[in-house]
């Protein structure tokens, strides 16, 4: 049986960070885009604070209040705009009112390296197989909302 599922924390442990964290945006992006976990964390912290220096939301009023830490999560704002400065593409997979139509599932997904946002959780799928501390899966029932993905690559 073809593996589902492998246990990667993106190199938050090798980075020396210990204990459990909200950190699946940071884990999921150094994993997808294979920078080393601290990289990630700080470009996240800085982007984290740009945004709450040039955001007038009640979001980054919100974050502004409880510092740029990535720890326990990471605002859309924040991380669409690191992403986008990577060159990485959002693809959406569900509108409103539309229902499921992809979820966490090899055949249902793309090959090559992407980020799946689900409810709540951001994380990385490398050629159909979930990279994370746990399987999110829900047994391939779980709703995949959008993609990030590496630029395409014409020739």
């Amino acid at each position: 049986m073809v593996a589902t599922f492998i246990y990667n924390d993106g190199g938050r442990e090798a980075a020396g960070y210990k204990g459990e964290a909200g950190d699946c945006v940071v884990r999921a992006i150094a994993i997808a885009t294979q920078q080393p976990y601290e990289k990630v964390r700080q470009d996240l912290m800085a982007t984290t604070q740009d945004w709450i220096d040039t955001s007038r939301t009640r979001e980054a009023r919100k974050q502004a209040k409880d510092g740029a830490s990535v720890r326990n999560g990471v605002y859309r704002a924040v991380y669409d705009r690191y992403l986008k400065s990577l060159g990485w593409e959002w693809t959406p997979t569900m509108k409103i009112g539309s229902g499921c139509k992809v979820h966490l599932r090899r055949d249902e997904l793309p090959a090559g390296r992407i980020i799946c946002s689900v409810s709540k959780h951001f994380v990385a799928v490398v050629d159909g197989i979930v990279h994370d501390t746990h399987d999110p899966s829900r047994d391939g029932t779980r709703c995949v909302y959008g993609y990030w993905a590496p630029p395409r690559k014409d020739f």
